[in-house]
């Protein structure tokens, strides 16, 4: 499945693969799940397995037949670092990417040590192509070394996802990070997040001129708390890595007012 996506950094979403298994707190209160979990049993829904992982080897095509170039969340609904996933489908995954190279892929995981190992293999340790953006997700400062891992990957396109932001992330080195999302959790049951922890990204990523992208505070909805942060809104993004293709597809937009 392919679709235009709400999420404020990207264009589209692609799902290869669907459903997933936690693996941390950032994992307890999941919207993936939350959404997935609706349809199980409905016959014939693409969820009607609820969250349980499967893969969509039918889906492996879709980036090909979109011509207009885009930046595209992969398995928006998954990981594709779970263990579960077969190497060779990763490989799959990772051709498509590479074959319809007009769009910008961004990957996005908490198993950063199996995304490490996998891209070092892929690649024999050279540097990943730059449209395919590899991304951590570091929810409070005992999983801040997915950093680390990240930062151990050749690629310029590196970004990292804080969010949920569920507690101070402490001192913590951006090298080499092209980009930072931080954002509060939302849904039923959301934790709060404190102003300090966000300020304090942002604090950080000035010393280490990482592109901020201040996503929400969160709360019952996505947007209950809004987008200000110490009385401003924050969207950086890293245009510096964007490919010109892109670039020049999002002028054209800007010109015909889309």
């Amino acid at each position: 499945m392919a679709q235009k996506s709400e999420i404020e950094w990207t264009d589209a979403t692609w799902n290869p693969v669907t459903g997933c298994t936690k693996i941390g707190p950032g994992c307890d209160h999941c919207y993936a799940e939350r959404f997935a979990e609706r349809w199980r049993g409905v016959i014939g829904h693409s969820y009607e397995q609820g969250f349980e992982l499967r893969l969509w080897p039918a889906r492996l095509s879709q980036p090909a037949r979109w011509k207009k170039p885009r930046m595209i969340f992969v398995n928006s609904m998954s990981d594709l670092f779970h263990k579960n996933i077969p190497k060779d489908y990763i490989d799959a995954v990772f051709d498509t990417m590479e074959a319809a190279n007009w769009h910008v892929y961004q990957v996005l995981t908490k198993r950063s040590s199996l995304m490490r190992n996998y891209v070092r293999r892929r690649y024999n340790g050279g540097p990943v192509p730059s449209h395919i953006w590899l991304g951590v997700s570091v929810e409070d400062a005992a999983h801040k070394g997915r950093i680390e891992h990240l930062q151990q990957i050749k690629s310029d396109a590196r970004f990292i996802s804080f969010e949920p932001l569920l507690g101070p992330i402490g001192k913590v080195d951006l090298s080499g990070i092209a980009w930072a999302i931080v954002g509060g959790e939302s849904g039923p049951g959301a934790r709060p997040m404190e102003a300090a922890w966000a300020t304090q990204m942002r604090l950080a990523c000035e010393v280490y001129n990482v592109a901020f992208f201040f996503k929400q505070w969160g709360g019952a909805r996505p947007k209950s708390g809004g987008r200000l942060l110490d009385g401003a809104e924050w969207n950086g993004f890293p245009w510096q890595i964007v490919p010109k293709a892109i670039m020049a597809e999002l002028a054209n937009q800007a010109e015909n007012g889309k």
